[in-house]
């Protein structure tokens, strides 16, 4: 079969990096570091690190990710480790495919990029029991993460193998590599208390591990301080301007800027407004910082049983600037670029002096001078220049607007903002004014089967039905004990002790007698009898002699479950779940799952019945899995039947089908709306754990205000709906046709309604005030009279984008005072008539527009008064139109 043109361009792009990575990165360059920043071949730098975990993207997207990452003007990669998957079983190790971590240092290095890496090795990073592999609590005496023994040599053993292995790959700096930071452990400050002496101990024996490893790049610890004096103690939050290390010899590092928050099954979506992010960021570096992550740039996706918890949904989109399908959000990531570019302006100002000069503006308002002359000290620089002056001036009041003086001129600060002022005197960028512009994404339904017509590819951008199959076969899942790998013991053992995390699912079954006196002191007093479990967690699924009786969800709650019984024998099978390992606090090795305390049966005549104690078969996992149906070459080894309309949601179901795929790049997403709760694989890879819980109805506001410290409760959306419904597919699980879907189905859903979707950006809006600042990249090429820099042309512009394989298609264009907001402008009482006719000649049909805002381009409309060019375009795919995508 002919491959697909995205797999032909994956593979282009992926031949073209092997080629770029065979060769050294950079000459070899050594990194230390001072108490103002890091130090790389010998010159101060301000750095803008961006979080990007390789196993939650493929190798064929890490390309792409890495160069929009470069784009957004950042200088460093950084990722965790992760321990569970690089040695699932001791001894044998995983660097294959979305665990190649060389493969993805090398594509970072070989970008001209900068790579810090976190071995941790603990992670938390809502990953699988905090990146720990499972095996590692059964070994006899340990305690994680504690002056123990055990834990200290498992855990020297693997740090040994991650640096030799970045050792012999030549990866570090003074070798030629990106690596220019390491990490040891992870937010141990958190839990350290917990451990005493016996934590304090083990922090000073961590950092003299790590240093003794020989790697040759300085180390941090995050949220750590009492660190030691060679190891750099660094600042995690939403906001670390106040942030001072333990040391005045150390540099002010921000490991994890939060930009957004993580989510769990029937929670509400978190979003921070990019208005606050990037005040955070400008107060930072304002404030004497010197390098700054996101956390995340790019969140990605828990494929397969990644996701921690417990109860992280399978998403990891964390509102990042570059989303969970590798699409720009916008302005997100637009208003951070711009932001990287004035704070890379202001870079000689910053590194040449120890400390910024402070100047108080008024109640709530300051300013912050980095000039160099003002302490005598010469600065580590080869910029030459050593008049430089930048200032950032800040408003912290929440409400006002401000006017304040500084040095001889009037500046407006909107509430709640910095701007930024690389020559001491021009403003450049203010974090409240966005100027980029705002991307609406659609998961539009697809309907892979027809042909790919102009006509018919307008019709798969409307809302026609699309679900992705019309056959489907079906299998039952056993209830109970479906095999001779089962054991029988007395007592209620606890499930992760037996699984292994070998399987999310643990099936308990025992059989309970019940006498006629029972039954009739039922009818004659109108009772029920319940089975009730004193603690459990995450989920349990009760089937009394073969149907479902009832479901508990939660973290160690009672679950009390009305019951059906006969008289005589009656089988009780409890389907124990977890839905992701603990990946936080401390004593994790303590955490397991299934359930505690008593089983009992209540309602009986003479008192309750204790199950706890009786003779429990347990059965690990799924038929189905052990099966591997859901694999290309397994999926023929179950019994499937075809499945009939009348015939769905039954619990405890496999689906089987094929579907096609339509062409194209656009990210692809399967639409689990009419399911309940379950796994999904595609072609043998396994997407994930989906679950239609709702969230609650209340906790989103109308609107999101971006002004005052921000929380993961402020600005949520999708109240009252499932948490998550579409799950990512990436394009290089997919091929043309016959791709093979299957989903096991725990409560019962609907299968024929899941639908094929394409993630895209349909609309894009902007709106620029012919006041808004020049581009930043005319800063890029100017001149200076006595340190002042001139910019000759202060025209601002606006800037479209569409993604790849789509075109620009304006709708609306007003260069007045249009009134309203993306996605619904309309015009205003002033207004240009030659608007669309000037938006639409530099923008139609292209992928990427400039239009300068100016009354020379537009005709001034109506004098003396301020005029804004509002633009609503929408993104059409290129092949429909037949444009050029240049």
């Amino acid at each position: 079969m002919k491959a697909p043109i995205f797999q032909q361009w994956c593979f282009l792009l992926l031949l073209m990096a092997e080629f770029a990575i065979g060769k050294l990165f950079f000459e070899p360059y050594n990194v230390t570091y001072d108490h103002r920043s890091l130090i790389i071949a010998g010159r101060r730098r301000m750095i803008i690190s961006a979080g990007i975990h390789y196993p939650r993207a493929t190798p064929q997207m890490w390309p792409d990710l890495i160069a929009k990452a470069k784009d957004g003007g950042v200088d460093v990669i950084e990722t965790y480790t992760f321990w569970n998957g690089h040695e699932p079983v001791r001894g044998e190790y995983n660097f294959e495919g979305r665990y190649d971590l060389v493969k993805f240092a090398k594509l970072v290095g070989s970008s001209g990029l900068y790579f810090f890496l976190r071995i941790g090795p603990y992670v938390c990073a809502e990953w699988n029991f905090g990146g720990f592999p499972v095996w590692l609590r059964d070994i006899p005496g340990i305690e994680f993460r504690t002056d123990n023994a055990p834990f200290k040599e498992e855990m020297q053993r693997f740090m040994t193998k991650i640096v030799n292995l970045m050792l012999e790959e030549k990866l570090f700096s003074w070798q030629g590599g990106p690596i220019i930071l390491l990490q040891i452990e992870n937010e141990y400050g958190d839990v350290e208390n917990s451990y005493g002496k016996k934590g304090r101990d083990y922090i000073n024996w961590a950092a003299n591990m790590a240093v003794g490893l020989g790697a040759g790049v300085p180390w941090v610890m995050c949220k750590q301080t009492d660190a030691p004096e060679f190891i750099i103690d660094t600042c995690n939050g939403y906001y670390c301007d106040g942030f001072k290390p333990n040391s005045d010899k150390k540099p002010a590092f921000w490991t994890e800027n939060w930009d957004g928050w993580y989510t769990t099954w029937g929670g509400s979506l978190p979003h921070r407004p990019v208005e606050d992010l990037a005040f955070a960021v400008a107060r930072f570096f304002q404030r004497g910082g010197s390098l700054q992550n996101y956390y995340m740039y790019f969140g990605g996706t828990n494929f397969g049983r990644s996701a921690g918890g417990p109860f992280y949904i399978t998403s990891y989109d964390y509102d990042a600037p570059i989303d969970e399908y590798g699409l720009l959000s916008q302005p997100k990531w637009g208003h951070l670029k711009d932001l990287h570019a004035a704070i890379r302006l202001c870079e000689p100002a910053l590194v040449a002096v120890d400390s910024p000069r402070y100047v108080k503006l008024g109640p709530m308002q300051e300013a912050h001078v980095y000039h160099k002359g003002g302490n005598g000290r010469r600065p580590i620089s080869d910029s030459g220049d050593e008049s430089r002056c930048s200032a950032f001036l800040a408003n912290i009041d929440q409400h006002n607007v401000a006017s304040v003086h500084f040095q001889g001129h009037i500046y407006t600060l909107p509430p709640w903002s910095v701007s930024i002022l690389p020559d001491c005197r021009n403003v450049a960028y203010n974090t409240a004014k966005v100027g980029a512009q705002t991307s609406v994404k659609e998961l539009e339904p697809q309907a892979p089967h027809l042909s790919n017509t102009p006509v018919v590819q307008n019709l798969l951008h409307q809302d026609a039905a699309s679900f992705i199959s019309e056959k489907w076969e079906t299998v039952n899942e056993p209830v109970g004990v479906w095999s001779d790998y089962n054991f029988t013991a007395q007592g209620i053992l606890d499930h992760l002790n037996v699984t292994k995390d070998s399987s999310d699912y643990l099936w308990y079954f025992t059989r309970i007698y019940i006498s006629g006196e029972d039954v009739s002191f039922w009818k004659k007093n109108g009772v029920h009898p319940n089975l009730t479990i004193d603690s459990m967690r995450d989920v349990v699924h009760i089937y009394v002699n073969g149907e479902l009786a009832g479901s508990g969800v939660g973290r160690w709650v009672q679950v009390i479950q009305p019951v059906e019984l006969l008289e005589g024998y009656n089988e009780v099978a409890l389907l124990s779940l977890t839905v992701g390992l603990q990946n936080y606090g401390p004593f994790l090795e303590k955490d397991g799952g299934g359930f505690r305390g008593q089983i009992k049966l209540t309602g009986l005549e003479e008192g309750d019945m204790d199950l706890t104690n009786s003779s429990w078969i347990y059965q690990v996992g799924l038929k189905g899995e052990m099966q591997e149906i859901y694999t290309i070459n397994g999926n023929e080894k179950a019994a499937w039947v075809d499945l009939t309309t009348n015939k769905v949601r039954y619990p405890l179901r496999w689906y089987k089908t094929y579907f096609d795929v339509f062409d194209g790049l656009d990210p692809v997403a399967l639409d689990f709306s009419s399911m309940g709760k379950g796994q999904a694989w595609v072609n043998g890879h396994h997407i994930g754990r989906f679950w239609t819980l709702p969230s609650s109805q209340d906790g989103c506001e109308r609107s999101c205000d971006y002004r005052g410290k921000y929380d993961s409760s402020k600005c949520t959306t999708n109240c009252g709906k499932p948490t998550q419904v579409r799950y990512h597919v990436p394009r290089s699980w997919l091929q043309e046709s016959d791709n093979l879907l299957v989903v096991f189905e725990e409560t019962g859903g609907n299968p024929f309604e899941i639908s094929l979707t394409s993630h895209y950006t349909q609309i894009i809006c902007a709106s620029i005030s012919e006041s808004h600042y020049p581009p930043l990249s005319r800063w890029l090429n100017h001149g200076s009279v006595d340190g002042q820099i001139l910019i000759n042309d202060t025209t601002p512009e606006m800037h479209l984008h569409c993604e790849d394989e789509h075109v620009i298609s304006i709708v609306f264009a007003s260069y007045g005072t249009p009134e309203g907001s993306c996605p619904k402008f309309s015009r205003g009482s002033c207004h240009a008539p030659r608007s669309f006719d000037v938006v639409s000649g530099f923008c139609q049909g292209r992928q990427t527009c400039s239009i300068r805002v100016s009354n020379s381009e537009f005709n001034d409309p109506c004098r003396r008064v301020s005029k804004t060019l509002a633009v609503e375009a929408k993104c059409i795919p290129s092949r429909v139109t037949g444009s050029s995508s240049i």
